[in-house]
């Protein structure tokens, strides 16, 4: 393979990876804070596709379209339609848990898939949308891939930060409270529903983008590029093998298991005569068992989870106040002068 073949394939592996990586941020909001069993990744991965090329691409008489409107208005038109979706199904199904909410997360997701199948008028069938413009695609001739690399690892970037940056919110604590015991979460009379719709919208919102990215990616979409194996179960062993309840442990899980699935693609291709049109099971097969061998090795995935330490109000006072002090004979705390805190819970004597 010459540089420039090289060069190509990079370019397209990290943008596949990075798209990957948001998909598993997404799945992460729900499942690695909240403990929603979201099967149905592959339902808003396309519903942001679809969104995407329908409102950028040219009129065209075979599917809905003809908007030709800028990359930056489909991103905002995909979140608001993956965000009323996401809305509509959490309120259906997320009374539901563990297997019977996975089960109705499977089926929202066939459903989309097979309205995209069918709905040829809107979504072009299974003949898809094509011609779906690339940003940044005019800033230098023949560097588009590169260009769009860098737009994608910076929608990562700023997902990834936001996310980081809400870890240790009451926001996220909450959810990991519901996570570990939502009986107990309700009982401190907080709106378990609410914690758990809004996490279900903000993970599809997340996916959403994934698809908006992957449709300019390719500059086409169709209901084949969907499938569960490859829009759901993919996802779901990057963020197994990554570590749940972990944004970096997300982003790693997807470049290892970005980079093995493509390894399978090699691989196969050296199959003797015959075999060829079994490489897609062996490449599923492989990607399993290596599944299984994490679930039984290293169950907490790659880089586990590290919970925030709780702030010791002892070592870090608000700003302007003294630490307090335990007082030696009655055990009760004061603060130092200047504070805000009177000095002594006991009377004064001479009031």
């Amino acid at each position: 393979m010459h540089l420039g073949g090289m060069v190509t394939y990079f370019i397209f592996f990290f943008s596949m990876t990075g798209i990957y990586a948001i998909l598993s941020l997404g799945l992460n909001v729900q499942w690695g804070y909240t403990g929603e069993t979201n099967i149905g990744v592959a339902g808003f991965f396309a519903i942001g596709a679809y969104a995407t090329a329908i409102l950028t691409t040219p009129a065209n008489s075979d599917y809905l379209g003809g908007f030709n409107l800028p990359f930056i208005i489909a991103v905002v038109g995909a979140i608001i339609v993956c965000a009323v979706i996401a809305l509509l199904v959490g309120l259906l199904t997320l009374n539901l848990r563990g297997d019977y909410l996975a089960i109705s997360t499977i089926g929202i997701a066939e459903i989309i898939r097979l309205f995209l199948t069918n709905a040829e008028n809107i979504t072009g069938g299974v003949r898809g949308i094509p011609g779906i413009p690339r940003p940044l695609s005019n800033i230098v001739p023949g560097s588009s891939g590169l260009f769009f690399l860098i737009l994608v690892l910076v929608f990562l970037a700023v997902i990834y930060l936001a996310l980081h940056r809400l870890y240790r919110s009451p926001w996220v604590r909450i959810m990991r409270a519901i996570r570990a015991n939502e009986d107990a979460v309700m009982a401190a009379g907080k709106n378990v529903l609410r914690y758990r719709i809004e996490a279900f919208v903000v993970g599809s919102v997340i996916m959403g983008l994934g698809g908006v990215l992957y449709a300019t990616f390719t500059r086409f979409v169709s209901p084949e590029a969907f499938d569960p194996i490859y829009g759901t179960f993919l996802v779901w062993v990057m963020l197994i093998t990554g570590g749940s309840g972990n944004n970096t442990g997300a982003t790693t899980g997807a470049v290892i298991i970005w980079g093995l699935w493509s390894a399978t693609d090699y691989l196969t291709s050296l199959l003797p005569p015959g075999w060829d049109t079994r490489s897609s099971a062996i490449r599923i097969f492989l990607i399993g068992v290596l599944l299984e061998l994490i679930l039984i090795l290293r169950p907490q995935g790659i880089i586990p989870e590290r919970p925030p330490k709780p702030v010791d109000p002892l070592e870090a006072p608000p700003a302007g106040r003294a630490p307090a002090r335990a007082s030696a004979t009655t055990g009760s705390t004061s603060a130092a002068p200047g504070g805000d805190e009177p000095a002594s819970d006991t009377p004064d004597s001479t009031r």
